[in-house]
């Protein structure tokens, strides 16, 4: 089953976020393992679900596409990033 990264990180922005999203292209080039991504800005900060086939995929995206771009867009800080395995997958209409 699928493994599970719900990352929270309070000092990204939307425009942030959509610079990391166009300069990595992670949708006109998906990354090995990648499932599905979703995001979204709360009261408590930026946040982000994705699943994936293994943490380890998750990991060599972060190292080989995703930092590069965290550092061009000037984040700072640190996000706190969970993983789980899945139970369940249902996603109608995806």
């Amino acid at each position: 089953m699928a493994t599970v990264m719900l990352m929270h990180w309070p000092e990204v922005t939307k425009e942030q976020y959509e610079q990391v999203r166009q300069s990595v292209n992670w949708e006109g080039q998906p990354p090995d393992g990648a499932k599905f991504h979703t995001a979204w800005l709360a009261a408590d900060g930026f946040h982000v679900l994705d699943l994936w086939d293994s943490k380890e995929q998750f990991e060599a995206f972060v190292q080989n596409r995703l930092s590069a771009g965290v550092a061009a867009a000037g984040i700072s800080g640190q996000p706190k990033v969970e993983f789980a395995e899945s139970l369940s997958i249902f996603a109608p209409g995806v």
